[in-house]
């Protein structure tokens, strides 16, 4: 009877810890399960394709989508608190293009990249008016600022406006090469930014506001956080990454254009979903949005290996946003049912 009921209470006790730390760690599994999809990924097209060299083609995605993971940063914000910004994209043009603008026009480097963040967060701040005090819904409020941003970038130019300033074009042509590794400037701010805000929503009280604002904004104000600040903040942030990543993409294409971002609002909200941001606010990670942006580039590398049509892109990304909505429900569901 011993030996046969001492596998029972050994086993009891483990299985409660796993239950356990499943419970406390639960926002965790998305992440956990982008990483495992980008490792199955790398894994696979390691063995079908000879010419796929880990170091230099994560390098490469890297360059390729530094934007794209400026913009994740500031989206992964907005999200934390149960909103949405479709404005980035056409932010994104907007700086980019009057960057360029001002640079053909004898602008200094100095006073031109610090005029578009801040151009960047002014947008971000009206947006964020409309959502806070004029109880704007925010999916129609950000639609408000990408009109008017993409309005804007029309009145700067119709057509493409080439950047010849060494300043900024030094951004994406000089490169950082170690053990087949390789990085750009626009790479190093494209991770600066990534850690500076996992630092801020890890270790200060604001970033512990934004997850409160977003898990209950009710609750969030019954304990007198700072509700209106915060939110005010969130999409103020967003603006500060569309204006940089206006910059970012501008040294990565040599030009500014009008109709650049469109559509990548959407790559943005993706990428974030994927990297395990709960669309309803208050569960995610900005290193999940890294992993979310890391994925997004890695399909298109490998369809491009493939020799496959690139719509094949649209198509992947979908199927992996609708794996991740049906996580993300049944997390919410959990998540309810252990209250």
């Amino acid at each position: 009877m011993t030996t046969l009921t001492a596998p029972e209470r050994s086993s009891a006790p483990s299985a409660g810890a796993y239950r356990r730390f499943l419970s406390r760690h639960i926002s965790w599994v998305p992440v956990f399960a982008a990483v495992a999809i980008l490792i199955i990924m790398i894994a696979g097209a390691m063995a079908s394709f000879p010419n796929f060299q880990l170091p230099r083609i994560m390098s490469s995605i890297l360059l390729d989508n530094a934007y794209l993971l400026v913009l994740a940063v500031g989206m992964t914000f907005v999200i934390l608190t149960g909103g949405i910004d479709l404005s980035v994209g056409a932010v994104m043009a907007f700086t980019g293009i009057l960057c360029a603008k001002l640079l053909g026009d004898g602008v200094p480097v100095v006073v031109a990249v610090p005029a578009m963040v801040l151009i960047g967060a002014a947008i971000g701040l009206l947006i964020g008016v409309l959502v806070q005090f004029f109880d704007v819904q925010p999916f129609i409020a950000s639609l408000i600022g990408m009109f008017l941003a993409r309005g804007l970038a029309f009145v700067v130019s119709l057509e493409s406006i080439k950047v010849e300033n060494d300043g900024i074009l030094w951004l994406q042509s000089t490169r950082f090469s170690f053990a087949g590794w390789y990085i750009t400037p626009t790479g190093v701010i494209a991770l600066l930014t990534v850690a500076i805000a996992a630092f801020v929503l890890r270790y200060t009280r604001f970033g512990r506001t934004v997850y409160a604002v977003g898990g209950n904004e009710q609750s969030a104000r019954l304990m007198g956080l700072p509700v209106v600040r915060t939110k005010l903040s969130v999409y103020v942030i967003s603006g500060v990454c569309a204006g940089l990543a206006g910059i970012v993409l501008t040294a990565y294409s040599g030009a500014g254009y009008p109709l650049n971002g469109v559509g990548t609002e959407l790559d943005t909200i993706a990428a974030v979903v994927i990297g395990g941001t709960l669309l309803t606010g208050g569960s995610g990670f900005v290193l999940g949005s890294m992993i979310g942006v890391f994925v997004y580039g890695l399909i298109r590398t490998i369809i491009s290996f493939s020799g496959a049509e690139q719509s094949w892109t649209r198509i992947t990304v979908g199927a992996l946003l609708l794996l991740f909505v049906v996580v993300q429900r049944i997390i919410v569901s959990r998540s309810a049912l252990s209250r």
